[in-house]
């Protein structure tokens, strides 16, 4: 019981913090590229190169960038500008979502949800190293078979 109440008790401080209002300060912000050698699909299928950008945009919100290369040398460039309060804002040319909403329980720890359709498409969760230079993209979703399923991406911080 000591236990809940101690967990809850962290939880309503993380609740209070100016930091998960605003972003402001927070390590996930910079350009992050991922390490397209350890994505858990074929090498031959596998991007060329993967960026995502996360920025502040005022007002306690962030924009944030993803831009792949795929395989072929195509590129997809996504954007959207969204507030830290977990409310939906629309993403502009995204091929796997149209919808993102963003929760920062920690300076270091980012949630995100991406819809399609008015259906979650996936949940990703970003964390920082305590270093500041990797990040891990751990995403939730379901699988081709309707199975939950999740893998984890692994980031380095271009700046």
């Amino acid at each position: 019981m000591r236990t809940l109440a101690a967990g809850a008790l962290v939880i309503a401080m993380l609740s209070a913090s100016p930091v998960r209002a605003t972003g402001v300060g927070s390590p996930l912000l910079g350009r992050w590229s991922v390490d397209v050698s350890r994505l858990q699909m074929p090498p031959a299928a596998r991007p060329k190169r993967v960026t995502i950008t996360f920025a502040e945009a005022g007002g306690g919100r962030w924009e944030t960038r993803v831009d792949i290369v795929d395989a072929g040398g195509s590129s997809r460039h996504a954007v959207s500008t969204t507030s830290l309060d977990g409310q939906g804002a629309p993403i502009s040319n995204d091929f796997e979502a149209d919808t993102v909403a963003l929760k920062l329980p920690l300076p270091n720890v980012l949630v995100m949800d991406l819809v399609k359709g008015g259906v979650t498409a996936s949940t990703r969760v970003y964390t920082v190293a305590p270093d500041g230079r990797t990040m891990t993209e751990t995403v939730s979703y379901a699988g081709r078979d309707g199975k939950p399923f999740m893998r984890t991406n692994y980031f380095s911080r271009v700046r």
